[in-house]
């Protein structure tokens, strides 16, 4: 697998010079997040999003109570290698006490940033308080924020939403105000919570955040960038200074070098058939090694359809690969395709 060097330039930024986070997007010309998605963005998924041009790295989400709590799957999460810097640690929870102590443990693990989620709208983590839910209590999101960055010598960010719901969109006001409390930069979700995932992202609003004269703070924004073009578009339109990309890379971490290759080039070349197989396998081998075979191969088969898409008559291995058991099997059914050489 080769590894993609991207220039970099060092301009000063605009924001706050004590704003950790702004000097560390300076160094990128076009910046790029992975977005942290839970049992998606572990250790071998993140480093090949490194190498092909994501330039931040965030982890999976990690529960507040779980942390100190001592659960060994939250503890194994705030596992990162250095070659994943700059690296954050991602927070959720619904109490002062337990993201304070969940945020001193994540900075013992020396991360580049701290990160708490007031964006995830699971029903699961929404039902507990935690998530989202913070949107409909903007008072406590912005206490129990403070409460985090009081407690760490880090730099402290937020990915969160633009409101619960259609009649309840408050990000310009809450974006504001965690400012106030000293975090360092925002990521916004262009949807509602009570979206979840569906419909168009709406990227006005982040553009409203971002050229609001009372910011300066970075603004990140994400939601639907599927593509070069868009995210070129999209940054240059709303003014954001780095873009977080999420389920568009599942299957498809080529995205951050086609983003990159047409910011510096004006052109990508898309990846062979046999490119793909190597890189799915590479993915699939790593993933094994951080969580054994048989759940790597089993969580694998979410990525499969993306990887190999456009690719003509691929649905017969995909279906043979939802039943595959090992890492052999599936080798030998990717293989097994006319377009492989």
């Amino acid at each position: 697998m080769k590894c993609f060097t991207f220039a970099t330039s060092f301009c000063p930024p605009k924001m706050n010079d004590n704003n950790a986070i702004a000097k560390l997007l300076s160094q990128y010309d076009f910046p790029l997040y992975l977005a942290p998605m839970e049992e998606v963005t572990d250790p071998p998924f993140r480093r090949i999003c490194k190498n092909l041009g994501a330039d931040i790295m965030i982890s999976e989400f990690i529960s507040s109570d779980a942390l100190i709590r001592n659960v060994d799957v939250s503890l194994r999460k705030l596992t990162f290698d250095e070659t994943e810097r700059p690296f954050g640690i991602q927070i959720f929870g619904h109490t002062e006490e337990a993201l304070r102590e969940a945020a001193e443990v994540a900075e013992a693990a020396h991360p580049d940033f701290i990160d708490i989620n007031w964006g995830c709208p699971v029903k699961k983590v929404v039902n507990k308080g935690a998530g989202s839910a913070i949107l409909k209590d903007i008072p406590k999101m912005v206490r129990l924020t403070s409460a985090v960055v009081n407690s760490v010598k880090l730099p402290v960010t937020v990915k969160t939403r633009l409101g619960w719901d259609e009649l309840n969109k408050n990000i310009v006001s809450a974006a504001e105000q965690l400012q106030d409390i000293g975090i360092q930069a925002i990521a916004i979700h262009g949807r509602t919570r009570s979206q979840l995932y569906r419909g168009t992202a709406d990227w006005t609003l982040i553009g409203e955040v971002k050229n609001n004269p009372r910011m300066t703070i970075p603004v990140i924004g994400n939601g639907d960038i599927n593509s070069a073009a868009k995210a070129l578009e999209y940054k240059d339109r709303y003014g954001v200074d780095a873009i977080m990309i999420g389920r568009a890379a599942i299957g498809n971490p080529w995205i951050f070098k086609e983003i990159k290759d047409f910011y510096y080039h004006r052109e990508f070349t898309p990846p062979t058939y046999n490119e793909r197989v190597e890189m799915a396998m590479l993915h699939l081998r790593t993933a094994a090694d951080w969580k054994g075979e048989k759940r790597a191969v089993f969580e694998m088969r979410r990525h499969y359809a993306a990887y190999f898409k456009g690719i003509t008559n691929f649905k017969p291995n995909r279906i043979r690969l939802m039943d595959a058991l090992t890492i052999a099997e599936c080798e030998a059914i990717l293989k097994d395709h006319p377009l492989y050489v």
